[in-house]
């Protein structure tokens, strides 16, 4: 199990590499949070989804999917392009699809396979306990889990909202 912080190191070491060597400065705050919530983001939406609400099958299918994460990479790619913020959707795509990877490290054995998650709904996902082993006594850090999810995608669907409004002027 690859924890938060460690997704979220996975995915800025490369970017904060690739602004030092572009732009020999560190990167930008705006692109570390984005980067941020790109490597928390399957997380964010599926492990409430899936222990708390119970609407999924898994802490592991829908963002944490490839027919869900392409065509939500296509988009995020295109608003980036379209509003003139191309790096920070490449961030958002790249920290996100990092996540997907570090979560998959079959991948990375001597007989690498895709995990039936990578491919659902298309394969059934793997199997696995309705509650999962770090909810805690109580389920204390699931519901923390979830609070915290709630809060920054509240934080990130209000600032889209507001960017909406004032590209597009909605």
């Amino acid at each position: 199990m690859v924890l938060p912080i460690e997704h979220f190191i996975i995915a800025l070491l490369p970017v904060a590499v690739y602004a030092l060597l572009r732009d020999r400065h560190l990167p930008s705050l705006q692109l570390v949070a984005v980067t941020f919530f790109g490597s928390q983001f399957p997380d964010l939406i599926d492990k409430p989804l899936a222990h708390e609400l119970y609407v999924i099958p898994s802490g592991r299918v829908f963002m944490h999917s490839l027919p869900f994460a392409i065509p939500l990479s296509i988009v995020v790619i295109g608003y980036a392009i379209r509003t003139k913020r191309t790096r920070l959707g490449v961030a958002f795509v790249f920290a996100h699809i990092s996540h997907l990877v570090a979560d998959n490290q079959q991948l990375f054995r001597p007989d690498p396979h895709v995990s039936s998650d990578l491919l659902w709904p298309l394969q059934a996902p793997v199997a696995r306990p309705i509650v999962p082993h770090w909810a805690g006594e109580g389920s204390v850090n699931l519901h923390l889990w979830t609070v915290f999810s709630m809060i920054i995608i509240s934080m990130v669907a209000y600032i889209l909202m507001v960017d909406l409004k004032t590209q597009f002027d909605l």
